[in-house]
């Protein structure tokens, strides 16, 4: 794409044409709200730093004598074990909400809420095995939304929602980190702190755009003194320094309040710029109209000043308020990543909305249009916030940037606890990031999009076992011996007996993963997969599997899920089963990647097509009591499966040395 050869910067810290008249005053110097942590002040080179990195504890990796690349047979075949008892003690559990009265979405654990829940007695043992160990995460602490991701100067940035305070939400501000490879980080002091009127209740979510003249940008959502959100800009004060460790904030703030008709508190979350061919960047806000999810969309010269564009970008009924929405390009062809202006007819462009009400990550795929900036799906019988999600499991207020040092687009995602808040302030820490994920259009089915762990992670595998053409009767479980199975990168693929899928009657029974039993629950052709994070005697087991249903007129829909109701004997934790369809292409076989690091199992079906991320909190299965499992509990077929499980090394995490 061109662009112009001169900008309208916005790097100069005093220009008062340009600030935006609003009726909130700021606080007065050295003035702060009651209860304002006097903790809260800007952030400078040698103070404020995040005491992170990763403890390198001596359980991590066993290799029991494995070395290399080696073929292996499975050992004997065991019946499926029945669900478990849950063990409970005496003390009881009471949820508290956190966030939805400051206008966010809920961010405790709401499983249990209304009901008071028996508590387990977690040991310093258990909960130091849930720490992970190639996954982001600041040292202690509570941690959320991904914020502005960038590759800059040879450095990926990451900011993110982070509370130094205590392991729950609240008090938050913009944690930053950088690597070389997405995989090692090194943590560094905090990028913007809440010290100024319009964002001391909060600095919350917000995306960076990179100019072609080498200018960064940031715009994020601030809470401010009077409980309204507004954007605002920010920008590095020394863009030589490729860490970019000290942020300023624009003398003008807020650039953006609240429109007429929309609620103060339903405004927030601005995405990366794109760049118009009216010479002018564009930006569009998350927000609704009563339940009707909306995208406002905004167009700007300079980041200062803001030109409202007539309707929204997008609009879907009853899908409550949009959170976290990001718009990009993807290539009809596949392949390399896009960056977020382009545009043409080799393009679709994904929209994507993390829905407030149910807390789930949406995309879908369409047309964009900026003369009228409008985005029509292509389908609106699975549009956004009724059709597909990035992820089935545990996986929200994600954020994708264009990394041009490898020319792709990654996905950041917030994966929250699922355990009690009780357990996180007992650990001492909540949240992780996901395995970053390229992005791009699924050019065989031309209907989604494929999701797969960075090339990165695979720098981490350490000793291989393979095992080949396995077979599995119908109704048995096969170890498969590994060792301790608490770090593992796994591939698999299956094949059904072609005979048996033949013979096999159709039924009108619609399955789903959430409602027909879980893995425990045996039909013709299905479930089938492995168990991970399971001990030996099958009492704690997490179930990643296909389940395959043969309709009536004989055309079979292929399920991918995830299954926790046994995964643990603790009583306190979120035991769903997640998943949802797959598509898989006539000749094409199942195949499966997993990655388990202790307390999170993120799953890739038919090369990302579904993906399912699970937090997982067994009391047995944890250190060298951790197995891994093949299972067939279909009734009418066998299944040859064939299997690449390499152990995995742990990443290194550093705090921030000058």
């Amino acid at each position: 794409m061109v662009f112009p050869s001169s900008y309208r910067t916005f790097s100069d810290q005093e220009d008062p044409a340009t600030t935006v008249p609003c009726s909130y005053a700021p606080l007065p110097d050295g003035a702060r709200p009651a209860g304002d942590p006097a903790s809260r002040r800007r952030p400078t080179k040698g103070l404020l730093m995040i005491v992170s990195g990763v403890l390198v504890v001596g359980f991590l990796v066993a290799f029991l004598g494995e070395k290399g690349s080696n073929s292996s047979n499975a050992e004997g075949a065991v019946s499926l074990a029945a669900p478990m008892n849950s063990t409970v003690s005496p003390h009881t559990l009471e949820p508290v909400s956190r966030g939805v009265s400051a206008g966010v979405s809920e961010k405790s654990n709401r499983m249990f809420a209304g009901a008071k829940v028996p508590s387990f007695p977690w040991s310093n043992s258990m909960l130091s095995w849930q720490r992970t160990a190639f996954h982001f995460q600041p040292e202690k602490n509570w941690m959320n939304d991904p914020n502005g991701p960038m590759f800059y100067k040879g450095w990926y940035h990451f900011f993110y929602q982070y509370n130094p305070n205590a392991a729950v939400w609240g008090d938050i501000v913009w944690g930053h980190a950088v690597s070389r490879d997405l995989i090692h980080w090194m943590h560094l002091p905090l990028a913007m702190v809440a010290d100024q009127w319009y964002d001391v209740s909060g600095v919350w979510t917000g995306s960076a755009t990179l100019l072609p003249d080498g200018q960064v940008v940031m715009l994020y959502t601030g809470f401010t003194n009077e409980s309204v959100q507004v954007q605002n800009l920010a920008y590095p004060a020394n863009l030589s320094d490729p860490l970019l460790v000290d942020w300023v904030k624009y003398s003008g703030n807020p650039v953006l309040v609240p429109p007429p008709g929309i609620n103060t508190m339903d405004f927030r979350d601005p995405t990366t710029a794109w760049y118009t061919p009216d010479g002018k960047w564009r930006i569009t806000i998350g927000s609704k109209l009563n339940k009707t999810g909306i995208s406002l969309v905004y167009d700007t010269e300079d980041f200062k000043s803001y030109e409202r564009m007539d309707g929204v970008l997008h609009a879907v009924q009853g899908t409550g308020m949009w959170e976290c929405v990001d718009f990009y390009p993807v290539s009809k062809n596949g392949g390399n990543g896009l960056d977020t202006s382009v545009d043409g007819p080799g393009v679709k462009h994904v929209f994507k909305a993390s829905l407030d009400d149910d807390r789930s990550d949406y995309y879908a795929l369409g047309t964009y249009d900026h003369k009228t900036t409008k985005w029509t799906p292509d389908d609106p019988k699975i549009d956004v916030g009724i059709g597909l999600k990035y992820d089935y499991g545990k996986f929200y207020a994600s954020k994708t940037f264009y990394d041009q040092n490898k020319k792709r687009r990654v996905l950041w995602s917030w994966i929250s606890e699922s355990d009690s808040e009780a357990a996180d302030m007992k650990r001492g820490w909540a949240s992780l990031q996901n395995i970053p994920r390229t992005v791009s259009f699924d050019k065989k089915t031309g209907s989604n999009l494929l999701q797969w762990p960075v090339e990165e992670i695979e720098s981490l595998r350490m000793t291989r076992k393979d095992f080949s053409n396995l077979e599995v009767p119908a109704g048995s479980v096969v170890p498969l011996n590994v060792g301790e199975a608490t770090q593992l990168d796994i591939i698999a693929e299956f094949e059904i007996d072609k005979e048996a899928l033949d013979r096999t009657s159709g039924a009108d029974v619609e399955y789903s993963c959430g409602a027909s039993g879980g893995a425990a629950a045996r039909g013709a052709l299905g479930p089938f997969g492995l168990l991970v994070l399971t001990d030996d005697s099958l009492s704690e087991q997490t179930p990643v599997y296909f389940y395959i249903a043969k309709g009536a007129d004989g055309n079979l829909k292929t399920f991918f899920c995830s299954d926790q109701s046994r995964s643990s004997e603790a009583s306190d934790v979120d035991k769903l089963i997640y998943g949802s369809t797959v598509p898989v292409l006539n000749g094409e076989k199942l195949t499966l990647r997993i990655l388990v690091d202790h307390s999170i199992v993120e799953s890739f079906a038919q090369g990302g097509r579904t993906c399912i991320t699970s937090r997982v909190y067994p009391t047995k299965a944890i250190f060298g009591g951790s197995r891994l499992f093949l299972f067939n509990n279909a009734t009418e077929t066998s299944i040859t499966t064939s299997l690449q499980i390499w152990k995995m090394n742990s990443a290194f995490i550093h705090p921030f040395h000058h």
